[in-house]
């Protein structure tokens, strides 16, 4: 399992924050912002269909007036993308307008379930990968598929939880034990964690981080609850870092049962 101590590493880089954010479906520029900075997080997914690309700077247009590029790593995803053509041709529409080559590779056709397909997802990664690409998948808690991506390089395996936006929480748990357990790069549990709880559980069970969006952005006040998934990833790594007590099907009583009685006899 991978174990990188304190920080969170990669592709050689570091982080101290183990949450991920995305910025879509805010009510504002602004409110994402705010809860950008409740986060503590020092990465930032963005939708290539969001950001402009046309260097006119317009703030309506672009929510990326809003990420100080010297306080998160602005990292795009592929999000819309069909086949693996055609992600690779977003990200390299990233690289081109000079943004950060790290990709967050998406590729979703079924738009009811927006569940990530797996071929594709592995052919685009590894053409991502040979052109020198930082590239972190989206996918199925497949851990076959997980080492297969490992294999063609990439710099991280991203299972989901549960469907993008549905809040479900961690529904794939016992696929993502295996990934974690077999992993050689970060695992990053993204998509489904509706609820802080959901974010420590990923943590405790040995996650590198998560990537939490709609369950912030949809919240009545986002910069809270932003700060609420910091406490949950923090309080999880640790729990994860000190061990876990193991589950039982019957009491282990804390002090012995007989201790009084015995005493008074």
């Amino acid at each position: 399992m991978w174990d990188d101590g304190r920080k969170l590493t990669i592709a050689g880089r570091d982080f101290n924050s183990r949450l991920l954010i995305g910025t879509g479906k805010f009510s504002s520029p602004e409110s994402m912002r705010d809860a950008l900075a409740a986060s503590g997080t020092e990465i930032v997914t963005v939708s290539l269909r969001r950001a402009d690309l046309s260097g006119k700077h317009d703030p309506f247009a672009s929510i990326l007036e809003f990420i100080d590029p010297n306080k998160y790593l602005v990292m795009v995803n592929t999000s819309g993308a069909l086949d693996a053509e055609e992600a690779v041709r977003l990200a390299r529409l990233v690289r081109a307008a000079g943004l950060p080559n790290w990709i967050k590779l998406e590729v979703h056709p079924d738009p009811r379930y927006l569940l990530p397909d797996p071929i594709e997802t592995l052919k685009a990664a590894e053409t991502l990968v040979g052109e020198g690409f930082t590239v972190l998948p989206y996918i199925n808690a497949d851990p076959v598929l997980a080492k297969r991506l490992q294999e063609a390089g990439t710099a991280t395996v991203m299972p989901l939880g549960s469907p993008i936006g549905s809040n479900r929480g961690l529904d794939t748990l016992h696929q993502i034990r295996i990934i974690i357990e077999q992993a050689t790069v970060p695992i990053i549990v993204d998509a489904g964690l509706g609820v802080p709880s959901h974010a420590a559980q990923a943590m405790e069970v040995g996650a590198d981080a998560v990537l939490v969006n709609t369950s912030i952005a949809v919240s009545q006040d986002p910069r809270r609850m932003a700060e609420a998934f910091k406490m949950a990833v923090m309080a999880g790594r640790t729990a994860f870092e000190l061990g876990v007590a193991e589950s039982s099907d019957v009491a282990d009583p804390t002090s012995p049962l007989t201790a009084f009685l015995d005493g008074e006899q």
